[in-house]
């Protein structure tokens, strides 16, 4: 059975590449029949933000990605927050130890501050490993009666995992393949915090072993973890899950990590939902408008790939298709503009009277109480013209209120000498007709137009004008049809006094 987590730290607000990695698992494990859990890894409570355990569950609600396991939906291989299993990795500390695969450090950060400026002073970088490790303060160098002393005297200690030396770890990475490190290019990290805490390297080992995950599907920048997590594996007696490191999403040129700031300089959001942080708030693709099924769509492109052109998939879909094995190793570039061409196709999707259900509240804003037949058939014919419902407003405008003025670029270009007079003629020929429907008004302008022998620009385009105050929207008699034949009138007759 399957079993994968998504195990986000409530640092602050879930960035897209941190949905991307929760879409992936929850596809992964959806696709095989398997379980999805949601771990909150809390234990560095320095960088703890209050409210983001709660936005990250939100936001990921929104997006469609659920857990069967977690904070909210319980379960067998609990607790899901890693502040609560503090007991449970201080037993597992103790196998470590009893072991001799870790070791007591009780060098102060002052002191390890000092050796690695020593360090740079002379152009190296300081690391604690097996060829400095030796001449420190820890209780591999110092004897029982020293380490019992500063034990009680309380001096704090932190216990680092003893890296074995000049030794080819040899993995496999269900995306990248086989893969090697050698230990003596990695430090000894810190499993166990002066606090009694554990650190990532410590909790995420143990937590995936006793919740049983069968496969770890995470970003690329934990791929130099790897050696560190296989060789705990291997310490404790465990099997590893399998692996598979997610490439990156990267900035919109191509070159580095996708970041908040790049959001900031070219206006798109980087966070699923809106995000407040004291009187700052971070934008949010839900608040931006966008359809949470075409954020989902959008983020599976990036960096997985069908193997064929489609690229507008459901969840569903999406599930059926997924695999690791059409995940790319290299980095995916992040395109704003892409991200709204995938909203468009799935508003294009939705029918007129789904449309009006989003749309009515914003006319309701402006004051505008129509009618939900009339808004369902206007948002059916300008569906294709916009990528947002906030941007319907400014095409459909028209049909609620006559225009507070004319576009004075395309005034000039549609309006010539003798439109005055066509503008009325055009007023006598629609004054008449009872039937104003689309069709019979055409029927009725055109045959003055051919038998008067006029230009149908000369008269179309003020007409247009005069209706909606600029050279856009859709089929004039469409328009002349939805707002009547009074308002028609009114209409034509306000640009005729502009004249």
């Amino acid at each position: 059975m399957v079993r994968v987590r998504f195990a986000p730290s409530p640092t602050g607000p879930l960035h897209i590449g941190g949905v991307r990695t929760a879409l992936f698992n929850y596809l992964f494990a959806r696709h095989h029949g398997g379980t999805m859990i949601l771990r909150i890894e809390d234990t560095d409570q320095t960088r703890f933000v209050e409210g983001a355990e709660e936005y990250i569950m939100n936001s990921l609600a929104w997006c469609g990605i659920n857990f069967d396991e977690g904070i909210r939906e319980g379960g067998n291989f609990g607790p899901y927050r890693q502040s609560n299993r503090r007991e449970i990795y201080a037993e597992y500390a103790k196998i470590l130890i009893e072991k001799e695969s870790v070791y007591m450090a009780f060098d102060t950060a002052e002191e390890l501050d000092a050796l690695r400026a020593d360090a740079e002073s002379k152009g190296q970088t300081f690391t604690y490993n097996y060829a400095t490790r030796q001449n420190l303060k820890n209780s591999l160098n110092l004897s029982k009666e020293e380490i019992q002393s500063l034990i009680d005297n309380g001096t704090p200690y932190v216990l680092r995992f003893k890296m074995p030396e000049n030794r080819v770890v040899e993995l496999y990475d269900e995306i990248r393949g086989n893969i090697k490190f050698n230990t003596n290019e990695l430090d000894d990290k810190v499993l166990m915090k002066t606090d009694g805490l554990p650190t990532y390297h410590m909790a995420n080992i143990v937590d995936d072993h006793l919740m049983e995950i069968t496969h770890v599907i995470r970003g690329e920048e934990w791929l130099p973890s790897l050696p560190l997590h296989a060789l705990l594996y291997e310490a404790f007696g465990w099997t590893a899950p399998k692996f598979a490191h997610l490439p990156l999403i990267l900035k919109p040129s191509g070159k580095g990590k996708l970041s908040k700031r790049d959001g900031d300089q070219l206006g798109f959001p980087v966070f699923p939902t809106e995000w407040h942080s004291g009187e700052e708030v971070f934008r949010g693709y839900r608040e931006d408008g966008y359809f949470p099924e075409a954020f989902i769509n959008m983020l599976a492109m990036l960096g997985w790939n069908p193997g064929t052109e489609q690229e507008i998939f459901s969840m569903d879909e999406l599930i059926a298709a997924f695999s690791l094995e059409r995940v790319g190793k290299s980095g995916s570039r992040f395109d704003p503009d892409k991200t709204k061409w995938f909203n468009h196709q799935y508003l294009v999707k939705k029918t007129g009277k789904e449309l009006a259900e989003l749309y009515i509240p914003v006319l309701k804003e402006k004051g505008i109480n129509a009618e939900e037949s009339l808004v369902e058939r206007i948002c059916e014919m300008l569906k294709e013209r916009v990528r947002f419902i906030s941007e319907l407003w400014d095409e459909s405008c028209f049909f609620f209120e006559e225009p507070a003025e004319y576009d004075e670029k395309f005034l000039k270009k549609a309006c010539k000498e003798d439109t005055a007079e066509l503008m009325k003629k055009l007023v006598d020929i629609l004054t008449p007709l009872d039937d104003f429907s689309s069709a019979n008004t055409e029927a009725a302008v055109k045959s003055w137009l051919e038998a008067a022998e006029i230009g149908f620009g000369r008269v179309m385009s003020p007409f247009r004008l005069a209706l909606v105050g600029a050279g856009k929207g859709p089929h004039v008699f469409d328009i002349t049809e939805i707002i009547g034949k009074e308002e028609t009138l009114k209409r034509l007759k306000k640009l005729i006094c502009k004249l």
